[in-house]
């Protein structure tokens, strides 16, 4: 009979080497306990070398470098706002449905209106038919929030085409995918602006902070000064545009500067683990969460799983709770979930999309065939991808990702879920 562990297992906890406290004792001894110091100098250009583009600002977490991203793009297209007025200036701007409102909350941050674009099954990112469709439907948008979901990369070439179409830019949110590459390139270089975070669940982590990445000297300069409250060169603090307090520390950067060097260490052990669960899972009617094999790496941040419509039992979500209805050979997300909880292991439900979410159930949504409010959910059953997200959120699950798992601890994990379809 199976136990609960002993420990638990986390779905993806910070994973420390002994050089982060190295840098962080070398900030404390240099009594550079603020945001600025080497540290912050030396992660900036780890970060920019790694991902492949000229520079990369640290800031003090990934929504700060999505905030500053979305607010670049909007005064490039719209000018400089009024003091009082965000730099979207009321305009609609196409994003990713099913991913963490981080994503998204910087278009409102800015006075924009985000209208969300269904997923696609094959990577479960944004739908380079549903964002073509959105154009159609609102030809006056000139601003694409993609997002990279799990550390799997998007469909960027089809995506970028579309946005290229249409003359509209592309922030990317990287801040799941730090490492995962698309046709030999990092995610990150791919749109006009791009971030990743450095939270504790990330592939690697500084407890918190971000980057904003780009290959123009003159975005980074002006990131760095919003980000430092728009300081003025002057002798005394003078302000001439709206700033914000989001530089990273250099007691962060330490972490993040004593991390990088294991990164591809964390891909190469996420990825065993997404293969073991795979490998683990053969026979059940389930799929883990898919891939482009020929033109991406993932950096195998959570694996996932999907399962067949056919082998869901019963299961309702309120807007905070979640019932279901025992049925022999058949499961759900619900039951798996709580299942995994006796036994100490912690799993996770799929994001659940924008659209969805009482915030922004007013805003726009499209699908692939131009569609969008108070569709099917079964995208499977109907043969079409109508509300591919909502689907995803209802028959999906985050398992345990840690890279300190052990693969007896899987193994154990493996053997539970499987008991969930007898």
């Amino acid at each position: 009979m199976v136990k609960p562990f002993e420990k638990k297992v986390w779905l993806s906890s910070p994973t420390m080497h002994g050089d982060e406290q190295k840098w962080v004792n070398d900030a404390f001894a240099a009594n550079w306990i603020t945001t600025a110091g080497e540290n912050i100098n030396e992660v900036e250009r780890m970060v920019a070398e790694y991902a492949g583009v000229k520079y990369a600002v640290a800031l003090s977490c990934g929504t700060a470098a999505l905030h500053l991203a979305v607010k670049l793009a909007g005064e490039r297209l719209y000018g400089q706002a009024k003091p009082d007025q965000g730099a979207l200036q009321g305009n609609k701007v196409f994003a990713s449905d099913t991913t963490f409102d981080a994503t998204v909350n910087p278009i409102a941050y800015e006075d924009g209106e985000a209208v969300f674009i269904d997923t696609e099954p094959d990577t479960w990112n944004m739908c380079p038919k549903a964002l073509e469709k959105a154009f159609e439907i609102y030809p006056d948008v000139r601003l694409v929030v993609v997002a990279h979901l799990y550390g799997v990369p998007g469909k960027i070439d089809e995506l970028r085409s579309v946005c290229d179409k249409y003359g509209a830019l592309m922030v990317e949110d990287a801040a799941e995918s730090f490492g995962a590459t698309y046709k030999g390139k990092q995610t990150g270089g791919f749109g006009d602006y791009a971030a990743i975070s450095f939270n504790g669940n990330k592939i690697i982590t500084g407890s918190s902070g971000g980057m904003f990445l780009t290959d123009s000297l003159e975005d980074a300069d002006k990131i760095r000064k919003w980000s430092t409250q728009s300081r003025e060169n002057a002798p005394w603090y003078q302000h001439e545009e709206i700033g914000y307090n989001y530089r990273m520390s250099n007691i962060i950067a330490g972490i993040v500067r004593g991390q990088m060097p294991y990164l591809d260490t964390h891909i190469a052990q996420k990825k065993a683990i997404y293969e073991r669960y795979k490998e683990g899972f053969k026979g059940l009617p389930v799929i883990m969460n898919p891939f482009d094999a020929v033109n991406s790496e993932p950096n195998f941040w959570l694996s996932c799983m999907l399962i067949d419509r056919e082998a869901m039992c019963r299961q309702v979500r309120s807007e905070n709770q979640a019932l279901y209805v025992p049925e022999k050979g058949k499961t759900c997300p619900t039951e798996i979930l709580e299942t995994l909880m006796k036994y100490n292991a912690e799993g996770r439900p799929i994001w659940k999309p924008m659209h969805m979410q009482p915030i922004y159930r007013m805003n726009g949504f499209v699908t692939a065939n131009g569609n969008g409010r108070g569709q099917s959910n079964a995208y499977i059953a109907h043969g079409a991808a109508t509300d591919v997200g909502a689907d995803i959120f209802e028959r999906g699950l985050c398992l345990p990702s840690d890279n300190k798992m052990t693969p007896e601890q899987q193994d154990i994990i493996i053997q539970i879920i499987r008991e969930c379809f007898e």
